[in-house]
C-alpha cells in the first residue's frame, strides 16, 4: 500500500509459461501452478493437447480475424500488454501460456520481450525438441542439427547442407515449398521424417518417400520435418568462388599481376597434379578405410585446384569483357546437350564406338573442320600427341603395320641411330613405339610413365641403403 493507503503500482508485468509439447502430463507443477494461480491468464490456443481443464481464455479468435501470421503475433503481443498495464494498476498479475517452450520457435514471446513497455518473466518448460532428439535418436549438438522454421525453410537453410529439424510445418503448402527449397536438382531425394502429434496417443513417426512429402499426411501445428544432410548446393558455392576471385584480383598484388599467359604453367602442372591424384585413389587398398579416404581427399584438393584455375580465367575474360563464368558454363552444358543425341534426342547409340563415332561428327560439323587433325591441341605431351595422330592417319586410310613390319621399322631405326645418331632419328623410334603399344592397347604416355616412377623408386632404395650403410652398424 501508499501513504494514502491505495494499492502499489506494479511495472507491467507477463509471466509466460509453456505448456510442454504433448498431452497434460508434460505440463509442469510449476507452469500449472502460475497458470492457475494468476489474476489473469490467456493462452496463445486452445488448440494444443496440455490447455485443456486450464480454464483460460485463448487468443484463438485472432487466427480465425488476421490476414497473416505476423498479424495475429502482433495483435495477440498488443492484448497482451494492454492487459499487462491495466492489471498492474491494481497489483494484479497477468500469465500467458504457449504450447512447448516459450524459448523455441514463439514469435508472440520474441515480440513480447522486445517490447518496452513490459517486463516478461520465463518459466522453463520442456519443448517439442526434447521429445524429437528421443524419438530420433541423436544428439543435436553432436549432429549439427539446424532448426528452421518451415514457413522460412528456404530463407533460413539456403546454401547450408543439414541435418535440419524443420518446425512449423502446420500445412500442405509450407511442406510443398520444404520440397521445392531442399530437392537437389540432379534427382537425389534426401532423407526425410515426418514427426507428427509427438507424444501424443495419435503419434506418428514415419519416413516418406521425397516426392510424396506434402501428400502422405495431413500436417498440422503439431508437425514437424526431419531431413538429413543434403547434398552441397553447387551454385552458391560456385558463387563464393567467383567472388573470392574477384576479390583476390581487387587486393592481392600477385593476383592483380596475372594474366592469361602467366598462369599457363599453373594450369599445366594442377592438371598433372589431379593425374597423380587418381593414380593415388585407384591404387588405394580398398580395404583400408584410412588410406583411401587420405586419397579422395587429395583428389578433392586438386580438383579444387584446376577449378580455381578455370574461374580466375573466368575472372580474366569478365574483366576484358569478353565472357563471364556463367558463360563458359553454359556453353560446355549447351555444348554436351548437342553431342549427346542419344541421351537428349533420338539417334540410337548403344556402344562407346558409336558414341565417339557421333561426337566426331558433330564436333567436325560444329567446328568446320577439314582434317581429323584440326582441334588436336599441339600441346599435348609428345607421347600422347603421336598416339593420337596416329589414331587419326588409321581414320583417313593410312596403311596399319603388321608386327613384322612394326619391327623392321624400329630395327631399321636402330641401325640408324648407330650411324647416324640425330635427334630425328630418335623422333622416328619412338614414333614408331607408340604405335606398337597402340596396337597392344597400351597407353604409351603412361606406360613410360609407370616405368619412370619405378626407376624414381629403385633411386629412392639405393639412396637408402647408401645412408644406412654410411651410418654404421648402429
Amino acid at each position: 500500500m501508499t501513504p494514502g493507503g491505495t494499492p502499489a503500482r506494479s511495472a507491467p508485468h507477463v509471466t509466460v509459461v509453456g505448456l510442454g509439447p504433448g498431452g497434460p502430463e508434460y505440463l509442469s507443477e510449476a507452469a500449472r501452478a502460475v497458470l492457475v494461480g494468476a489474476d489473469v491468464a490467456f493462452l496463445r490456443t486452445s488448440r494444443h493437447p496440455s490447455a485443456e481443464g486450464i480454464g483460460r481464455p485463448s487468443f484463438d479468435h485472432h487466427y480465425d480475424e488476421a490476414a497473416t501470421f505476423d498479424e495475429v503475433y502482433r495483435r495477440i503481443v498488443e492484448d497482451l500488454v494492454e492487459a499487462a498495464v491495466a492489471e498492474s494498476a491494481e497489483g494484479r498479475s497477468v500469465a500467458y501460456g504457449v504450447p512447448g517452450s516459450p524459448l523455441v520457435a514463439e514469435a508472440t514471446v520474441e515480440l513480447l520481450r522486445r517490447d518496452p513497455r513490459v517486463e516478461v518473466e520465463i518459466v522453463p518448460a520442456l519443448s517439442f525438441l526434447d521429445l524429437a532428439w528421443a524419438t530420433l535418436g541423436i544428439d543435436p549438438l553432436a549432429a549439427g542439427v539446424q532448426l528452421c522454421d518451415g514457413t522460412r525453410f528456404e530463407l533460413e537453410a539456403a546454401g547450408r547442407r543439414g541435418p535440419f529439424l524443420i518446425a512449423q510445418c502446420w500445412s500442405r503448402d509450407v511442406l510443398s515449398r520444404v520440397k521445392l527449397a531442399a530437392g537437389s536438382p540432379d534427382g537425389e531425394a534426401p532423407r526425410v521424417v515426418v514427426l507428427h502429434h509427438l507424444g501424443l496417443v495419435d503419434q506418428m513417426v514415419a519416413e516418406v518417400p521425397w516426392d510424396e512429402l506434402d501428400r502422405s499426411v495431413e500436417p498440422d501445428h503439431l508437425t514437424t520435418l526431419w531431413i538429413e544432410p543434403l547434398a552441397r548446393p553447387v551454385a552458391p558455392e560456385m558463387t563464393r568462388l567467383d567472388e573470392l576471385v574477384r576479390t583476390l584480383r581487387e587486393r592481392c598484388p600477385w593476383d592483380r599481376e596475372q594474366t592469361h599467359a602467366s598462369l599457363t604453367a599453373h594450369l599445366i602442372e594442377e592438371a598433372y597434379e589431379v593425374l597423380d591424384a587418381i593414380a593415388e585413389v585407384t591404387a588405394a587398398d580398398p580395404a583400408s578405410a584410412h588410406a583411401l579416404d587420405d586419397a579422395v581427399s587429395h583428389l578433392q584438393e586438386e580438383l579444387g585446384d584446376v577449378l580455381f584455375q578455370v574461374v580466375f580465367h573466368s575472372r580474366l575474360a569478365a574483366e576484358q569483357g569478353w565472357f563471364t563464368l556463367a558463360d563458359v558454363a553454359a556453353g560446355v552444358y549447351d555444348k554436351l546437350v548437342g553431342r549427346h543425341p542419344h541421351v537428349f534426342g533420338d539417334v540410337v547409340a548403344t556402344t562407346p564406338g558409336a558414341v565417339m563415332a557421333n561426337w566426331e561428327s558433330i564436333k567436325a560439323a560444329e567446328k568446320g573442320r577439314t582434317s581429323v587433325t584440326d582441334g588436336i591441341p599441339t600441346a599435348l605431351p609428345s607421347l600422347l600427341l603421336a598416339a593420337k595422330l596416329q589414331r587419326k592417319a588409321r581414320a583417313v586410310g593410312f596403311p596399319e603395320p603388321t608386327i613384322a613390319e612394326r619391327r623392321e621399322q624400329l630395327t631399321r631405326c636402330l641401325d640408324d641411330l648407330v650411324a647416324n645418331p640425330t635427334s630425328q632419328v630418335v623422333g622416328d623410334l619412338l614414333y614408331g613405339l607408340v604405335g606398337w603399344a597402340d596396337d597392344l592397347g597400351v597407353d604409351a604416355e603412361e606406360a613410360l610413365r609407370v616405368r619412370a616412377l619405378a626407376a624414381r623408386d629403385r633411386i629412392v632404395d639405393v639412396e637408402r641403403s647408401s645412408a644406412a650403410e654410411s651410418a654404421g652398424p648402429g
